[in-house]
């Protein structure tokens, strides 16, 4: 439980600091990955996808800290989130050929490791109820 509290502060942290950028600076986050926001619409929009709903996942795994119910849909969430972000920046990277791209590689690496790590934790916590289950604990 420890070890699944520990991903999810630290994911929280992340993703209310990223948000909260994203939030505040829209253009200058964007433009780190080469994005120029043209209008006021693109800025509006970048506010709400990668500022609040970050902030909202933020939110949601401090929810989860709070709720013991909760741990495991929030390593779920982890699991499923980062490895659609990964999935989609690999077909991405492949179409627009983007080995020179160095954000996307980044960031492509973070959402690996990240997925990776939720999904071992939630597995070492299905292996404790295992045992737990059959202790008759």
């Amino acid at each position: 439980m420890l070890l699944a509290r520990i991903v999810l502060i630290v994911q929280a942290v992340f993703l209310a600091v990223a948000g909260l950028a994203y939030f505040i600076w829209p253009q200058e986050m964007a433009n780190l990955s080469g994005m120029l926001l043209m209008e006021p619409a693109a800025i509006t929009d970048v506010r709400a996808y990668y500022g609040a709903l970050q902030i909202a996942l933020a939110l949601y795994l401090v929810l989860a800290l709070l709720r013991v119910d909760l741990l495991r849909p929030a390593l779920t969430l982890l699991v499923l989130l980062y490895s659609a972000l990964a999935l989609g920046r690999i077909a991405g990277l492949y179409l627009d050929g983007g080995l020179q791209q160095t954000f996307n590689l980044y960031a492509l690496l973070f959402e690996v490791v990240s997925a990776g790590v939720a999904f071992a934790v939630l597995r070492t916590l299905g292996r404790i109820d295992q045992a737990v289950r059959r202790e008759g604990l």
